[in-house]
């Protein structure tokens, strides 16, 4: 019971810093916040998780709290495939495929770089 509310407790707080954020961002044609969380989301999720790879920084607690709960309720790619789905729809077919590309492109690579960046910054000396 205690993993369900963390994980509950951590959803609720990135849902609303997905919303925070999104709307904020949210401008013209072009989803730019939900651009704007995915890439955030998938930076710091990989960070975290390769920042404290091995360490015994985070107990299983707080990784459920933050990876599961947190990081589950503040990414956004469910949102993401609608919008790309409502953009051709909607006869901007353009937009659909630059809402892809830089979506899924573009977060992967921010996971890529979360990952160097907590493996660097917790001392590790290679990659695998």
């Amino acid at each position: 019971m205690e993993l369900v509310a963390l994980v509950a407790t951590g959803g609720a707080i990135g849902s609303v810093a997905r919303y925070g954020l999104s709307g904020l961002l949210s401008r013209g044609d072009f989803p730019w916040g939900t651009f704007a969380v995915n890439l955030t989301g998938t930076f710091f999720l990989a960070f975290l998780y390769f920042l404290s790879l091995g360490r015994g920084l985070l107990s299983s607690n707080v990784r459920t709290f933050l990876f599961v709960g947190f990081f589950g309720g503040y990414t956004t790619f469910s949102t993401f495939g609608l919008e790309t789905v409502n953009l051709a729809r909607g006869g901007s077919p353009t937009l659909a495929l630059w809402n892809f590309v830089l979506n899924a492109g573009f977060c992967v690579l921010g996971a890529f770089l979360g990952a160097l960046v907590g493996l660097w910054m917790g001392g590790a000396s290679e990659w695998n």
